[in-house]
């Protein structure tokens, strides 16, 4: 159960994949719940670390090196350098983003795996697992395609389905086939150690089922049914030539699978943190934050994580023995993308870095948005549309607006500085009583990893403080009673000041624009609620917009790139028609194809694909209607030269009878393109 005042945090945000960028889907599922704890504990005054990392062994890294032409490793410090980055400049916090491929990881990960070989933890199995003829080589899960068994996506992996998020063995999919060959693969025996997880079935009923009934509804009923389901054994070995050797007599050519590997990962990301980051550290630090029953371990993942984290990792700890375990695991589901799957292979995402790059300065927005629509409890869609709506109708109109009125008022009123609170009023008791209450509400709510309900109290907060200006009108009481609004600023300025401290964890840019205004260094969780946080006669800085507004044309043009990339996967994945049936030579011979320029074009009235063509055959001049309105405009064809199917029987069209085909070729994307000579020939010229 949940420890009541443990001495310190560890917070662990999923390891990405160093084989692309991150997009919204990572950030919305993982990065910036994990960040907002994070910031939150840290306000509070706790004892937090925050570590991440680079996953860089697995196939995906190996299926990425080849895609580019480049080696693992190229790619891994490619997409690492790329991740980190853009992780800093979006303001997620870590006290440590370290990589699995350096040193301090691989001797980790070793160690862990020889103490559980040494212990006898693992099993050794003799297995049938698909191998590639082609290419020689042993093909790990994530080498093989087929058609998934319980959703039947085409593109499902050996270990899982992106479509519908199942978990699968690549015994399980239907026609598997080789992603090195494309050849299908054959059964093949090998040697692996296996991780005896229906060993632990009893331990995890206990642990999970029964001790930590508090988990969210998703991450609890999927355990529940993986445990329900029968645990079966899980190899802990692969055979490939990326990643960290197998530490034990006989497994040459084989490495740690990545699953055993990556969570590791957090353990030695922490002890370089102290080894990196804390100046005359012994080198044992980092077993207080993962060997310490009085740390608190939490995981910050996506859905499709939920069983490693949950149940192999764990069963991982507890049979090398000596680690804490994790107390909760507030994994998300996914984000779609204007109504579809994101998907990283298709580019049917919006990328952090691509973000950056074309909104600066605006990483709170999107902040703000990923945590207000965020996928807690089930699956939602980010939609540019809705993104532009938060930003002007609630960033710009609330929050924003609260902000600027107070300060742009004091400025007028009072040169800056704050005013006294004089005598209160009824309405002004409500508004000191919400001052007090909203930051413990707020805390609760992130205290409960529902980070969009905590959001939401910090939106209700700054709406207090405009409705109480909009109650009060202080910009018409001053004509007649400056005490008044002396009282109504001083106390808005000290609720503008709560917003502050209570806005860091969502918004960190903006809470520093704000203190930066308000001309104070920033405070921390304890002071939140108190009415004195600016004191009478402080001077305020230049006050300036928190959020402007975001026009039409760039969520327009952000859209347009998304129809773009539509357009092209749907062009890529088109397929070449299949071939028609045989004829003889004596029936192409019927066909008279002949060389025709067009001399006058012009739209049919009431259609959108036709044009009437007048075309001279060198036989006669001729009217043909062609559907490739939506391809050509008439005045650009004039004087073009084109291949007709003079012989075809007349067909009335629109009214209008069609006189022969004009010959076109369609490419992968459905445009069309005139098939013509090279060089200009006579008009009536045959082609055969």
């Amino acid at each position: 159960m949940t420890q009541k005042s443990p001495k310190r945090y560890t917070i662990t945000a999923a390891l990405p994949y160093a084989n692309g960028p991150v997009h919204i889907g990572h950030l919305a599922g993982v990065y910036v719940p994990a960040d907002i704890y994070a910031r939150y504990l840290r306000s509070q005054g706790r004892d937090v670390l925050f570590v991440c990392g680079s996953d860089e062994h697995g196939v995906p890294i190996t299926i990425r090196a080849q895609k580019e032409g480049i080696t693992p490793q190229q790619a891994v410090d490619k997409y690492h350098q790329m991740i980190k980055e853009s992780f800093s400049e979006f303001g997620v916090a870590f006290d440590m983003y370290a990589r699995t491929s350096n040193a301090t990881h691989h001797q980790t990960a070793s160690d862990f795996f020889k103490q559980m070989y040494e212990q006898g933890n693992f099993t050794e199995q003799v297995s049938e697992q698909y191998y590639d003829q082609k290419a020689g080589q042993f093909l790990a899960d994530r080498y093989i395609q087929g058609t998934c068994p319980v959703c039947s996506n085409p593109n499902a992996y050996g270990d899982q389905c992106e479509n519908c998020g199942s978990t699968l063995s690549p015994s399980e999919l239907i026609n598997p086939v080789s992603m090195l060959s494309g050849e299908k693969p054959v059964l093949k025996e090998t040697k692996h150690w296996y991780l005896p997880l229906n060993q632990y079935e009893t331990w995890l009923r206990e642990w999970i089922l029964q001790g930590h009934t508090e988990w969210k509804p998703n991450v609890y009923g999927q355990c529940k049914s993986w445990i329900e389901g029968g645990l079966q054994p899980r190899p802990m070995t692969r055979d490939l030539d990326w990643g960290i050797p197998v530490p034990v007599p006989g497994a040459e050519g084989k490495v740690l699978y990545v699953w055993f590997d990556a969570p590791i990962g957090y353990i030695s990301s922490t002890k370089d943190y102290f080894k990196e980051k804390v100046a005359n550290s012994t080198g044992e630090e980092w077993k207080l934050y993962w060997q310490s029953e009085d740390t608190r371990l939490i995981h910050f993942i996506g859905k499709d994580n939920i069983v490693f984290h949950c149940i192999i990792f764990p069963v991982i700890l507890k049979a090398h023995g000596g680690y804490i375990l994790p107390d909760n695991v507030p994994a998300n589901e996914f984000l779609n993308l204007e109504g579809n799957k994101i998907s990283t292979s298709r580019n049917w995402a919006v990328w952090l870095h691509e973000y950056l790059q074309d909104f600066p300065g605006k990483q709170d927005v999107l902040r703000y948005v990923l945590c207000a629509n965020a996928p807690e409890a089930k699956d939602n869609d980010f939609t540019w549309k809705d993104y532009q709506n938060r930003n002007n109708n609630e960033l710009v109109a609330n929050l924003g607006n609260f902000v600027n009125r107070t300060l742009v008022l004091t400025n007028k009123y009072f040169r800056s500085k704050v005013p006294p609170c004089n005598q209160l009023f009824d309405l002004d008791k409500e508004i000191i009583a919400g001052i007090q209450e909203f930051p413990g509400k707020i805390a609760a709510s992130i205290e409960a990893f529902r980070f969009r309900e905590a959001l939401a109290h910090l939106m209700d907060f700054s709406r207090l403080g405009n409705k109480y200006l909009g109650d009060t009108e202080p910009w018409k009481v001053i004509k007649e009673n400056e005490a008044r609004v002396q009282t109504i600023l001083h106390i808005s300025l000290q609720l503008t000041a709560n917003l502050a401290i209570v806005m860091e964890p969502f918004l960190p840019f903006s809470a520093a624009k704000l203190n930066q205004m308000l001309g104070i260094q920033p405070f921390n969780w304890s002071s939140a609620g108190k009415l004195d946080l600016l004191p009478i006669g402080h001077s305020l800085k230049e006050a300036y917009l928190l959020f402007d507004k975001i026009e039409d044309a760039v969520v327009e043009a952000q859209v347009q790139k998304l129809l773009d990339t539509k357009k092209a996967n749907e062009a890529a994945n088109r397929k070449v028609p299949p071939a028609k049936a045989e004829v003889s030579f004596d029936d192409f011979t019927k066909m008279d194809i002949r060389v025709a320029t067009i001399l006058a074009a012009e739209a049919v009235p009431k259609t959108k694909k036709l044009l009437k063509l007048t075309l001279d055959t060198g036989l006669d001049k001729r009217t043909v209607v062609s559907g490739i309105a939506e391809h050509f405009k008439p005045e650009e064809i004039i004087g073009r030269q084109v291949c007709l199917l003079a012989n075809l029987a007349p067909r009335d069209i629109k009214g209008i009878q069609s006189q022969g085909m004009i010959l076109m070729a369609e490419d992968r994307d459905g445009s069309l393109s005139f098939i013509n000579p090279e060089k200009v020939i006579i008009n009536g010229g045959t082609v055969s």
